[in-house]
């Protein structure tokens, strides 16, 4: 049969939208198709030509129609394929044609012409790091099949790049080019012109009469006038954020009490620099107050407790933010809610209702539903991967059968994360209540996180020092009772929370050190009374070689034994840690700092340490509560238990017997002052007494005040090294008496476990004195400076400090510069391992 192409025109409703308004034919016929008389047709395959990369029997499964079928023809299942394979967005034209038709059987053929695809890319008239960046953001795959679309959001997501930056100007265009070198591919050029960034230059605000247009700027965060006097703050405008600025002032005027304040309009326009102006115009409305205010549905509390937990009276200016945060959002648990919740209500909810609104005075009844008191059913503890899990649970406040106490639960927080042991920002509860019997479970989730410490350090000081440098472990999560089942080991026992730390050192012939300890916290497993023990040993040599005449030594040799107990009153915070110390001083010819040159001297000392430790959320990083100590060592009273005049003994012997008594003090507060700076003043001091005037002042267990610290390592006769920033050196030897006194303000910039990072800009002072006469309080060295610290697991704390003595020593020659100032009078502190005392 000699074949008639003829061409049909399948209609199709909504196609026209799918083919982008083009007049594409959709589908072509080989034979004559009478219209007025659709016939059915059994299928009896289809073929699809014109493709490349696609799979073919995928196509027509996509089409809808498959072989067997019986459909009209013409009909809507033809129409369907079409719309079906135009949805994949892969071809530029769709056609389908009935190749021939057998009686009843139809053959189809899709001729499908594919979109072209990406080869390859490149930007024009940016720089290499801004063309990384936009790489991640466009994802421009190789491969990538072309579309409108593609193009439409590429262009959009670059210009939103440079929006976000100020660039509003910015113009963007992509030349499409074809690549010869590949079969159906093009190649994107895109080009970039950013234009100049456009800043705010003034924000305006008409019919404000409550607040000031200075207040309200400063209540735009992120939407910001230009300063005309920075070349480091860049004002840009942002949409998203200036939605964002204008709900924080009416949050604020809500606040004031006018919960009417509304923006009438605004306008963002360009002014005659092409920069832009903000024009915000307002309408405040009345100021509302509290008037009645009546509780409804409280059994529990009396309506006059309620008052007196909601802290609002008749008169005060209408806050919602404040009464909700009254009613239950206070974070420090003085709330109604706190009320009901730290006595197991957990089902308690509260309704404030405005019952009355009469001219600028609201009446409240706050409905209150107390509901059953809940009982603890179950505590679950999920995450610790590597901490057994009676270490957390010993510190769990909240156990099965007690009733459920809020303040428990963020006690609880609190103690797991003191264990130092977990992420503070991964730390969760999730309670999971059962109404039906008035009980509920919690699950504590913990992330662990990295706790030991280890110190490495080695150098080569020449053949008249040898070799220098230390060495040193602690283990923060250490397991004594799995010290010989190696089974157990990951890759060393640990789990059970207990301290176990080794380190040696050396600065070659001149200075050797060794020390051991171990820490149990809860001695017997049931009660949190730790126990430690430590042994140390030091050995010091001023010159290099026996022969020399001036050599001599101090050797340092003792033990410490020490057992505390958490107590119950005045409140659980509080602690009482008793220790004995026992210590050797063997000096050979050594004549520094010292009365006695050659000789032994002896100390037997009792130290009481009393205090109270309720900084949180953890110690890494407090921001709220306060660390307050105070200490008494004391040597029995060898003097008064024999007949000897020590003003008649050789030096030697009036100092075997080391006799004295110390206080020392120390106190530190920690209050999150707003957004995450944290505010730290602290104050610590010491006195050095002694029982017989004969003997005086023994010359060990005084006070170095001044310098970085970090000879804290280096202690070889009891001495306490006091640090004070700004100070490049001690400042005051071997004194009895000091002061210290410091403000810091912190800000965090990095909270994760593996770096934390924070700065600090502070002011300190501080002084020491030789005698109670010679004390002056009011006499201190000041100092104020900028740091950052960074803690490592691994390391410990490492950081710098950058201060200003202002009670330096004037040097011999005046700074004239600013530099030369900031040399003379300045001092680099670096911390390693430690905060210094």
């Amino acid at each position: 049969m000699k074949r008639i192409l003829i061409l049909i025109l399948v209609p199709l409703i909504g196609l026209p939208q799918l083919m982008q308004a083009q007049e594409i034919p959709v589908a072509y016929d080989s034979v004559v198709v009478d219209y007025a008389n659709p016939k059915q047709y059994v299928i009896g395959g289809v073929t699809v030509t014109g493709t490349q990369y696609l799979d073919k029997d995928i196509l027509v499964a996509l089409s809808g129609i498959r072989k067997g079928e019986t459909i009209d023809i013409p009909g809507a299942e033809i129409s369907k394929a079409v719309k079906n394979l135009w949805k994949q967005d892969l071809f530029a034209n769709v056609r389908i044609y009935v190749e021939r038709i057998v009686q009843d059987t139809a053959y189809l053929n899709y001729v499908l012409d594919e979109r072209p695809r990406l080869s390859g890319f490149t930007f024009r008239g940016i720089k290499k790091g801004e063309q990384d960046d936009l790489r991640e953001k466009i994802r421009l795959n190789k491969g990538k099949v072309l579309t409108d679309n593609v193009r439409v959001n590429t262009l959009n997501t670059i210009k939103a790049f440079y929006n976000e930056k100020g660039f509003t100007h910015i113009k963007v265009t992509i030349e499409e080019r074809v690549d010869s070198a590949q079969q159906n591919s093009m190649l994107y050029y895109i080009l970039i012109n950013k234009g100049n960034r456009v800043r705010i230059d003034n924000i305006f605000f008409v019919d404000n009469k409550a607040v000031t247009s200075r207040k309200l700027r400063s209540l735009m965060k992120k939407t910001k006038e230009n300063p005309a006097w920075s070349v480091f703050t860049v004002s840009k405008f942002k949409p998203s954020d200036y939605e964002d600025d204008k709900s924080k002032i009416l949050a604020y005027y809500s606040t004031k009490g006018y919960r009417d304040a509304h923006i009438r309009f605004d306008t963002v326009y360009e002014n005659e620099n092409n920069n832009l102006n903000i024009q915000i115009w307002l309408a405040e409305g009345n100021r509302y107050y509290f008037r009645d205010i009546r509780w409804s549905g409280n059994a529990k509390y009396s309506s006059s407790r309620l008052d007196s937990a909601l802290r609002i009276k008749k008169g005060d200016v209408y806050d919602e933010s404040f009464l909700q945060k009254r009613l239950n959002g206070d974070p420090n648990g003085t709330d109604v809610g706190s009320l009901y919740m730290d006595d197991g209500y957990l089902f308690f909810s509260v309704t404030p209702v405005e019952v009355s609104i009469e001219n600028d005075s609201i009446d409240l009844e706050i409905r209150v539903h107390e509901g059953p008191q809940a009982t603890i059913n179950r505590v679950f503890i999920e995450g610790n991967s590597k901490t057994h899990e009676h270490v957390i649970r010993r510190v769990i406040r909240t156990s099965p059968g007690s009733k459920f106490s809020r303040a428990d639960v963020i006690r609880t927080q609190r103690e797991i994360l003191a264990t130092g042991f977990f992420d503070p920002e991964k730390l969760g509860i999730d309670t999971e209540p059962h109404p039906e019997n008035g009980t509920v479970d919690l699950t504590y989730t913990v992330e662990e996180k990295p706790s030991d410490q280890v110190e490495l350090s080695a150098g080569w000081g020449g053949s008249g020092t040898g070799v220098i440098g230390s060495l040193g472990v602690r283990f923060n999560n250490f397991s004594m009772r799995n010290m010989f089942d190696t089974k157990t080991w990951s890759p060393l026992p640990s789990g059970d929370g207990q301290v176990f730390s080794i380190r040696l050192q050396s600065n070659g012939k001149y200075y050797q050190s060794f020390n051991i300890g171990f820490t149990e916290p809860w001695l017997g497993g049931k009660k949190p009374n730790s126990f430690n023990v430590g042994l140390y040993s030091s050995r010091y040599a001023r010159g290099t070689s026996k022969d020399d005449p001036a050599y001599g030594t101090l050797v340092t040799t003792g033990g410490t034994v020490g057992l505390g107990k958490q107590l119950q009153w005045p409140d659980d915070f509080f602690t009482l840690v008793s220790a004995i110390n026992l210590t050797n001083y063997s000096l050979n010819n050594y004549t520094t700092n010292f009365f006695i040159n050659t000789g032994n001297a002896y100390s037997i000392s009792l130290k009481e340490t009393f205090g109270r430790n309720s900084m949180g959320p953890d110690f890494t990083f407090p921001k709220w509560g306060s660390n307050i100590w105070v200490s008494l060592a004391v040597t029995p009273p060898y003097s008064m238990f024999n007949d000897k005049d020590y003003s008649e003994l050789p030096i030697a012997e009036k100092y075997k017997w080391v006799e004295f008594y110390k206080w020392r003090f120390g106190a530190e507060w920690y209050n999150n002052v707003f957004g995450k700076f944290v505010l730290k003043t602290a104050a610590k001091g010491g006195y050095l007494g002694y029982y017989d005037p004969q003997i005086g002042l023994t010359p060990f267990e005084r006070f170095d005040v001044g310098g970085d610290g970090l000879s804290q390592n280096y202690s070889l006769y009891g001495v306490d090294i006091i640090s004070q920033r700004g100070y490049n050196s001690v400042y005051a030897y071997a004194a009895p008496i000091f002061n210290k006194f410091t403000v810091e303000l912190r800000y965090p910039f990095s909270t994760s476990p593996s770096a934390f990072i924070y700065g600090t800009a502070w002011v300190e002072a501080g002084n020491a004195w030789y005698s109670f006469d010679d004390y002056d309080p009011f006499n201190l060295k000041r100092a104020a400076g900028l740091g950052l610290r960074v803690f490592l697991p691994i390391f410990g704390t490492v950081g710098f400090d950058y201060g200003i003595g202002f009670d330096k020593p004037t040097p011999p020659i005046p700074p004239r510069t600013l530099g030369e100032y900031l040399s003379a009078y300045g001092a680099f502190n670096i911390v390693l391992g430690f905060e210094p005392e």
